[in-house]
């Protein structure tokens, strides 16, 4: 057996230095390098002749150089290098800029292989900076090239020879993962065939079998854990059998509005859950302002008056309270005490809510993280509500509700997810959607605008602060980033808005990087009106109402998922006043255009979703993190070959689970250990 956990150090060709910038990748050992998949191929496999060759497009050309390397030097630090080559249908160009090291390189009367892209002006061909080889000894061209996700201190050529050099290393010693009767019965390669052709394919064929068989695995895999997830909740499991005489209805005709017909459809799945004897294990999923956090409350309501406890956790200290607000302001006149517990408040009130919570003076404890700490102790927990809940795992849930003898389980996201993948990707949950908005809910109009409309922006928020309002202004990163052009960061931002632009008015800023204590000041200052433009990264798009804020302006927009780009524009929108999302972005591609006619178009959450996975697939739904789903290291869950294979391996997977629940056959043992493994680190739902 090969030993895949070796440091990725110790890989010929890595030493200390590329090590430490594949740790940047997540790459640490043997196993890391061979399963990180290649984003992208170029096809260098097939040459075309210069008269062939197209505008804009990127070609392979077999050429002999017809004149020497001249150099042209435009500047101190710059120079040119130009060298006419033919083939028997014409002559290209061939420039190469600032790399005097390429004088002497090509000699006539040797052929040689050009891949770049094409340049062609009337009768002129032209190739800028192309990669190039001796035919008679070809490594960057001549075959089908895998292009991976890569750090700018990391060339393309360096990374593929160290993934070769990790592949020639194992020669073909990684043990099977599958059962040879999956194999045989889906006609699938073996994985040392499969790892080595999804990194360098003989041809596109062999790429695509390579393709379907981890895809299979992986998919799988999820498949059977997820199952032995729900089973592991649902069999044999008695949970709590809540009272049919507590009714929601007795807190729903005191609400001060009305609810949506979503809410009480989806009220009316919760309260069935609750009085069933088997414990509710339920995702609620509902867009951005569609009032997912009444729907908890009055599950709660219901859970209290049925004599238990119910623990609300939220992933900010800030939510926390703002949902304790909302649950006193509506549960004032019930006699229900409700309480926070949240790492900031003081030892001796601590001391007080735990004592309280145990004795069962504390009906709904709401808090953060700190829900999950051993010394919190319910008298008798019968409802966990998980709010935000991609920013919780699988392991987090099992904790708080170990705390309680099998609770009733809610757990609320924001993230739009269509259906019919939801209920193949929550495998171990039962699912409800609200699908309405309130009616009170403004509408935000939407814009995108180029980058040259920054001064007009400014004079608008401006016109809108010295009005009382208050503004959002969103960018992708903390720091510059140097491998990204023209992207905005906060650290950049911050020196131009904060210091120059908005000097007169009371700007901050927030990030991930800030400690919690910090972050949630700024955000309660911002909520208290003593800020007036917040410059902040994503960590808003999990944040409290500002129903004074009705601007949010994104920099480099193009940057984000649709997905999350929805999720940022819910932060506006929350109070009386008309509110505005703009979106600024670069470039002019296709993707671009009709990522931001999408946001523009339509406010609704679920067709922004679908579009996003029609347009980019699973890598990026959620921008540079899939929140809230599992992250696949090959397959494109909203693609549509892998859809099927993923409905294939949800038969399968029930088959197997049927026949061999624990899977100790003989046969399955391979399956067994693949399980466990993603088990133990790869389900965070």
């Amino acid at each position: 057996m090969a030993d895949l956990m070796k440091n990725v150090q110790y890989i010929k060709g890595v030493g200390e230095a590329r090590a430490k910038l594949l740790n940047k990748l997540g790459i640490f050992n043997l196993k890391d390098l061979i399963t990180y998949y290649p984003r992208n191929y170029e096809d260098r496999s097939i040459p075309k002749k210069i008269d062939e060759l197209v505008d804009g497009e990127e070609a392979l050309i077999e050429v002999m150089p017809v004149t020497r390397v001249s150099e042209i030097r435009i500047r101190r630090n710059m120079t040119i290098l130009k060298m006419n080559a033919r083939d028997d249908s014409g002559i290209c160009q061939i420039t190469w800029f600032n790399q005097p090291y390429l004088k002497g390189m090509f000699k006539s009367g040797e052929y040689y292989r050009f891949y770049g892209k094409v340049s062609k002006k009337g009768s002129k061909v032209e190739m800028n900076s192309p990669v190039y080889d001796k035919i008679e000894d070809s490594k960057n061209t001549g075959r089908i090239i895998p292009i991976y996700p890569s750090t700018y201190k990391l060339s393309q050529t360096v990374l593929r020879k160290i993934i070769e050099n990790g592949l020639h290393e194992l020669d073909g010693k990684i043990d099977e993962s599958l059962p040879s009767y999956l194999v045989d019965e889906y006609k699938l390669l073996d994985l040392n065939t499969a790892i080595n052709q999804i990194h360098f394919p003989d041809t596109f064929d062999d790429f695509n079998m390579a393709r379907k068989r981890l895809v299979f695995e992986e998919l799988l895999s999820m498949q059977l854990a997820l199952l032995a997830l729900k089973n592991q909740y649902s069999k044999d499991v008695k949970g709590i059998a809540f009272s049919k005489d507590a009714k929601m209805s007795d807190v729903i005709n005191t609400l001060p509005f009305t609810l949506t017909k979503a809410q009480l459809r989806v009220l009316e799945e919760i309260d069935a859950d609750m009085e069933r004897e088997k414990p509710m294990n339920r995702l609620l999923q509902g867009d951005v302002g569609s009032g997912k956090t009444i729907v908890a409350l009055i599950a709660a309501y219901k859970c209290v008056k049925c004599g238990y406890q119910a623990a609300i956790m939220a992933p900010t200290a800030i939510l926390a309270s703002q949902h304790l607000e909302s649950f006193n302001e509506i549960l004032k006149d019930t006699g229900i005490r409700c309480e926070l517990l949240i790492s900031g408040i003081t030892k001796k009130k601590k001391e007080d809510i735990l004592r309280r919570l145990e004795a069962g003076e504390i009906d709904i404890l709401i808090g953060t993280h700190a829900l999950l700490e051993d010394n919190v102790v319910f008298k008798n927990l019968g409802l966990v509500v998980t709010d935000e809940q991609h920013r919780f795992g699988v392991r987090q849930r099992s904790i708080i509700t170990e705390k309680g003898d099998n609770p009733d389980v809610l757990v609320m996201t924001a993230t739009p997810i269509p259906r019919t993948l939801a209920l193949i990707l929550y495998g171990d949950l039962d699912i409800s959607i609200i699908d309405e908005l309130p009616p009170n809910r403004k509408k935000i109009d939407t814009l995108a605008v180029r980058e040259n409309m920054t001064g007009r922006i400014v004079e608008f928020i401006k016109k809108n602060v010295d009005e009382g309002r208050q503004a959002y202004i969103v960018c992708p990163f903390v720091e510059d980033n140097e491998d990204m052009e023209n992207v905005k960061s906060i650290e950049k931002l911050a020196k131009t808005y904060k210091d120059d632009i908005f000097k007169d008015y009371k700007v901050e800023i927030l990030h991930g990087k800030m400690k919690p204590k910090e972050k949630d000041q700024v955000m309660q200052d911002f909520k208290d009106n003593k800020i007036s433009i917040l410059i902040s990264t994503t960590v808003i798009e999990v944040g409290v109402d500002v129903p004074n804020a009705n601007i949010m302006v994104i920099e480099n927009a193009e940057r984000f998922g649709l997905a999350q780009l929805h999720q940022l524009r819910g932060r506006v929108g929350r109070g009386e006043y008309k509110s505005y999302c703009i979106l600024k972005y670069n470039g002019n591609s296709d993707l671009i255009r009709q990522r931001m006619e999408t946001m523009t178009a339509t406010d609704d959450g679920f067709k922004v979703a679908e579009k996003d996975l029609e347009l980019r697939g699973s890598g990026e739904f959620f921008g540079t993190k899939q929140h809230g789903l599992p992250e696949f290291k090959i397959a494109n869950i909203f693609d549509a070959e892998d859809i099927k294979i993923l409905k294939l391996v949800q038969e399968l997977a029930i088959k197997i689970e049927a026949e061999d629940s624990k899977l100790e056959d003989e046969k399955n043992k391979k399956l067994k250990k693949m399980v466990t493994r993603i088990r133990e680190e790869r389900i965070e739902l």
